[in-house]
């Protein structure tokens, strides 16, 4: 059962269950991205960190407050920023990861010139402001301004944004005994992420998922096919409270909606190339059906058509 505890500058958090909560990010406020706490015991567990130093430092003093315990693990489910940034808050803990997800992580996130990122992350502003001001699409526009809003909020942190990596890493599996409950790690492989990790708690059915499942996004897709596979795994796991990456905190029914809309993306992809149809006719003439026209999303449905088209016409970036 979903009870609520309290809510804050940049989430909302609710508890699931004895001594497990959900951190549900509010829109444009630098959490960006949902978080969860676990009590194990003698310590906590934080799955995720959120897109900022500061929403993240609010996730740690509400939890240990609430418990009455120091967090001792913090798990990342992939590398995007958004999950991670707020890492740097938790470096005296032990973070964990898969070893692609620190490789991306170090890769991709590591700021080497604190300047130059400012004047980049103030450029990709400038250019978002464009857009929203170009575009008549309502979703769209709204997704564009949410963007705007944590992308603003990321900005203000950069210059006292520090990288912090995993310190411990596992591959597939790995279970975690505390001397209250057992949590298990899975990596199924990389659907939205070149490796997507999500937290189990199998006693008490609940499961935090990162981006594996989101609620009405049309969240980027690294590996389709991979992606649809994760998802019949995880159906067959007994979970009765799932909390997405983003969005509210629902049931295994939030990933049947998403199984359907990859489903549906390979089904049409599969029929422009059985007969032949260019990436850019595909696009122009596609239709969006009416159960994902308000999904929300920078780029709509266009960039998961386009992700699509070129998986399975072998091109690859």
């Amino acid at each position: 059962m979903v009870n609520f505890m309290t809510e804050t500058e940049y989430f909302t958090l609710y508890r699931l269950a004895e001594g497990v909560y959900a951190a549900i990010a509010k829109p444009g406020q630098g959490a960006w991205s949902n978080a969860g706490v676990v009590d194990l015991g003698d310590e906590l567990l934080v799955f995720d960190s959120f897109s900022t130093p500061s929403a993240a430092k609010e996730l740690r003093k509400q939890a240990e407050m609430i418990c009455g315990k120091k967090v001792k693990y913090l798990i990342n489910s992939h590398y995007h920023g958004d999950h991670v940034f707020g890492n740097q808050v938790f470096e005296d803990a032990t973070i964990i990861s898969t070893s692609s997800t620190y490789k991306w992580f170090k890769e991709q996130n590591t700021i080497h010139d604190v300047e130059k990122e400012i004047d980049e992350t103030k450029q990709y502003l400038h250019n978002l402001r464009n857009q929203i001001e170009k575009t008549e699409d309502k979703i769209i526009k709204i997704s564009l301004l949410n963007q705007y809003e944590e992308m603003s909020k990321v900005l203000e942190e950069l210059p006292h944004l520090e990288t912090v990596l995993p310190s411990v890493i596992f591959e597939k599996h790995l279970v975690i005994h505390g001397s209250k409950r057992t949590v298990e790690l899975h990596c199924l492989g990389g659907g939205h992420s070149p490796s997507d990790t999500f937290l189990y708690l199998p006693a008490d059915k609940i499961a935090f998922m990162g981006d594996i499942i989101t609620e009405k996004i049309h969240l980027p897709i690294n590996n389709p096919k991979e992606f649809l596979t994760i998802l019949e795994n995880v159906k067959q796991m007994d979970m009765d409270t799932v909390v997405p990456g983003h969005g509210e905190v629902g049931t295994l029914a939030l990933g049947e909606t998403l199984m359907s809309y990859l489903s549906f993306l390979i089904k049409k992809v599969e029929y422009a190339q059985q007969n032949n149809i260019s990436l850019s006719d595909f696009i122009s003439e596609f239709v969006t059906p009416i159960e994902y026209a308000n999904w929300k999303g920078v780029n709509g449905i266009t960039r998961n058509l386009t992700t699509v088209y070129n998986f399975y016409a072998g091109v690859f970036e």
